[in-house]
């Protein structure tokens, strides 16, 4: 498959996956992961342990993924031999939850079903989700047993800690649905960024008034989320700074939340050593008041004046300061009118690489929105335009133009 930003950005179009389901009662959860995964454009087959059909029944699977359920070697369908095609043909084979019996079997090369035996011949690309007792997780048998698998090539996306159904706190929970789904987006994802540090700003900052009441905009976070998102799935260690948002933290980030623009440029400066990228596509409060009141401010007169003052401006100190050595920076221009020539000039003044244009006052492509339009200006004077895309499509785009620029910066120097 040639890799575009739109595939990037979709991973799992015209992709097989194969989800294992064994015997734990977080099989419950492999329905909601399987719905995500057609909804993603997989196509998805299920196999499932003898054990696993007494939580949860083969039919739902069957309904949900459109496919039969193969739960034993001897249910063939013609003559193919299915559980070595089906770990030959996949793309990537998922088994959540994954028991401490499943992870023995297949680091001692046990194929005693079908499950089993389609791991033990698999050449796809394999993800194991445990999920078990915390006594279980923490006996040195597991984790050996997993350390075995992980050299062998073999992913694992680690429990998470809480309430189990044991009545018992600790970890071994499953992973959410959507968090493994984003692990799978990684492992489907190319790695052309791994060994690269970037870090991405995004959201609304919020410039206090009193105690109650805030200077803001309306960011909503979901392109800078996607960047930093994008980011992580092509390997890169991802830092992401992060104003007001109501959105969840990308899996695998390192999440810095700020309040205000003053605390924005210290989060970024502090943390630019390493860095190969930045990108700035958060919605920076370019006034705060002057003082904030230390209470609230009562409603009283007919008028109320509030005296601001400028912030100082993150992305030109970033542009003014990097040299020729520092990191590529990437800055957004979120426009309502004359788009391309207040592009341009910041391009200019702020000392970017490239920057990434859009009207916000477009409905299908301004704040709060799932899709975008943008227009990529670059130092030589070209402009690109994207076209309608998903945010996540978008941010892939960018990426790629950035790494482009990367790897011709390092071939002239």
């Amino acid at each position: 498959m040639v890799e575009t930003a739109v595939n990037k950005g979709a991973p799992f179009l015209g992709r097989r996956v194969v989800v294992g389901v064994t015997g734990g009662i977080a099989a419950y959860k492999a329905a909601e992961l399987v719905r995500l995964l057609v909804r993603e454009a997989a196509e998805v087959l299920v196999a499932m342990t003898e054990n696993a059909t007494r939580f949860v029944s083969p039919l739902t699977f069957e309904a949900l993924s459109g496919h039969r359920v193969i739960r034993s070697m001897w249910e063939a369908d013609g003559t193919g031999i299915e559980h070595i095609a089906w770990g030959q043909e996949a793309d990537l084979i998922l088994v959540a939850p994954a028991t401490a019996n499943i992870i023995g079997k297949a680091a001692c090369g046990i194929a005693d079903d079908f499950l089993s035996t389609m791991l033990l011949a698999a050449t796809a690309k394999i993800l194991l989700c445990p999920s078990m007792n915390t006594r279980m997780f923490e006996n040195p048998v597991l984790q050996e047993n997993l350390s075995r698998l992980l050299q062998r090539g073999l992913s694992v996306l680690m429990p998470g800690a809480g309430a189990l159904a044991c009545r018992t706190e600790g970890r071994g929970r499953l992973p959410e649905p959507e968090d493994i789904l984003e692990e799978a987006r990684r492992l489907l994802t190319p790695q052309d960024l791994e060994g690269r540090k970037v870090l991405v700003t995004a959201g609304a900052t919020r410039e206090p008034i009193d105690p109650v009441r805030y200077v803001s905009n309306r960011s909503s976070g979901k392109m800078g989320y996607a960047l930093a998102r994008a980011a992580r799935q092509r390997g890169a260690a991802v830092v992401l700074v992060s104003g007001a948002t109501a959105l969840k933290p990308p899996v695998g980030v390192e999440v810095v939340g700020v309040g205000t623009a003053l605390d924005m440029r210290q989060a970024v400066f502090s943390r630019l050593v390493g860095c190969d990228m930045v990108i700035k596509a958060a919605a920076v409060s370019d006034y705060r008041p002057k003082t904030a009141a230390p209470q609230k401010v009562k409603k009283g007169a007919e008028e109320l004046n509030l005296e601001m003052v400028k912030n100082p401006d993150i992305l030109k100190e970033l542009g003014m300061s990097k040299g020729d050595g520092g990191p590529l920076l990437v800055g957004f221009a979120a426009e309502t009118e004359a788009l391309l020539e207040h592009a341009r000039e910041k391009l200019r003044s702020k000392n970017l690489d490239m920057i990434v244009a859009n009207d916000v006052s477009a409905a299908d492509a301004g704040f709060q929105t799932d899709t975008n339009r943008v227009k990529m200006l670059f130092r030589d004077g070209r402009v690109e335009e994207s076209g309608l895309l998903s945010k996540d499509a978008v941010a892939h785009l960018v990426l790629d133009r950035a790494m482009e620029i990367l790897t011709r910066r390092r071939a002239e120097a």
